[in-house]
């Protein structure tokens, strides 16, 4: 069996993660699986952002683990869930980095969702009103150091 690569992030893959100061709000079938006040968005190379979200935050009743895996060079091992309530559509639409490689190990312990899997992420910064982020028109700002 062929050792698995690690990768560093660096100039040529940059990846940055902050702590996201909206309310993200997770809904699928009408129901909201994951509600948080401590989202870390990480940006990965040219890839479009992604949420994680606390697993504390996240209503599990409503995932169902499944035996898909992939392999992450710069993150690790990833497990995935299904949304039952979302149909096929939702089929593994939700995934971890369990045991997240260092360089991103602040994303342990949370989870993130394909936008195009899920009904909708809906975003609530503070003192302004409602920005909904859903499916492939999920679009944000270019991330600045």
């Amino acid at each position: 069996m062929k050792e698995k690569q690690v990768k560093l992030p660096g100039p040529d893959h940059p990846i940055f993660i902050r702590r996201n100061p909206a309310r993200v709000i997770v809904s699928v079938a009408g129901r909201v699986v994951a509600d948080t006040g401590n989202a870390l968005t990480l940006r990965e190379a040219t890839y479009p952002p992604v949420e994680y979200i606390p697993r504390e935050d996240v209503d599990f009743s409503q995932l169902e683990r499944t035996d898909h895996a992939t392999y992450c060079p710069y993150k690790g091992d990833c497990s995935y869930y299904s949304v039952p309530a979302g149909g096929k559509k939702s089929v593994n639409a939700v995934w971890s980095y369990e045991d997240a490689f260092p360089a991103v190990a602040q994303i342990k312990g949370h989870i993130a969702f394909y936008p195009d899997r899920i009904d909708e992420i809906a975003e609530q910064l503070p003192s302004t009103r409602e920005s909904s982020k859903s499916g492939s028109s999920m679009s944000r700002d270019k991330f600045e150091e």
